[in-house]
C-alpha cells in the first residue's frame, strides 16, 4: 500500500508484546517510496500507552525505513536539527496508521553531531519479560551499527540540509 503525498495519517508504535506503546495523532506524508516514508507535523498530539498525551514542542520529520530495523525523526530546534532514532521493527502501514514495534533503544544525535545510545537498561529488561528472540537481538545489534554508520557518514536522512529541505516543502503544503 502506498501513501499519497499529502495524506494526513496516524502513527502508532507497539512492543514486542503487541500492548500499544505510543500514538501520534497526525502527521503529513511527503514521501513514499520502496525505501521509506517521509512525514512531517508539528504540535502534534502524542497519547501514551496510559492515556496521558502531551504535544510535541518543536516541529519533526521523520523517516519511517520499510527494510531497516530503526527510524529517524530529525528535530528542528533553534539552534538546528537533532535526530531522535529509534530501533524498531520495519515500518508497515495499513488503512489505520504508520506502524511500528519500538525495541526500546534509542540513538540521539545532537545539533553538534555528538551521538548517544539511550535506554539500554531498558531495552536489556524488557529482552528478558517479554523473550526477544536472539535472532531479533542480533538483528537491532547489526542495525544499530548501521544507522551509526549513516549518521557518521552523513547518509540520508542525516545530510546537511535534507530535514529542512523537507520541512519547507511540508510547510508550502499548508498554505
Amino acid at each position: 500500500m502506498r501513501l499519497s503525498v499529502g495524506t494526513k495519517i496516524v502513527l502508532q508504535s507497539y512492543k514486542h508484546d503487541h500492548s500499544l506503546h505510543r500514538i501520534w495523532e497526525q502527521a503529513t506524508v511527503l514521501e513514499d517510496n520502496d525505501e521509506f516514508i517521509i512525514v512531517a507535523n508539528k504540535r502534534t498530539k502524542v497519547i501514551e500507552s496510559n492515556g496521558r498525551f502531551w504535544y510535541t514542542k518543536e516541529p519533526s520529520v521523520s523517516y519511517f525505513f520499510k527494510n531497516h530495523w530503526y527510524n529517524v525523526i530529525g528535530i528542528i530546534k533553534p539552534t538546528g536539527v537533532s535526530y531522535y532514532c529509534n530501533m524498531s521493527s520495519p515500518t508497515l502501514v495499513d488503512d489505520e496508521a504508520i506502524k511500528y514495534i519500538d525495541y526500546d533503544l534509542d540513538v540521539k544525535v545532537v545539533v553538534d553531531g555528538t551521538i548517544s545510545i539511550l535506554d539500554r537498561n531498558e531495552y536489556k529488561k524488557h529482552q528478558k519479560i517479554m523473550n526477544y528472540p536472539e535472532s531479533i537481538c542480533n538483528i537491532l545489534e547489526n542495525e544499530i551499527e548501521d544507522l551509526q554508520r549513516r549518521i557518521e557518514n552523513k547518509e540520508v536522512p542525516f545530510l546537511p540540509g535534507c530535514i529542512l529541505r523537507w520541512y519547507d516543502i511540508f510547510l508550502g503544503m499548508r498554505k
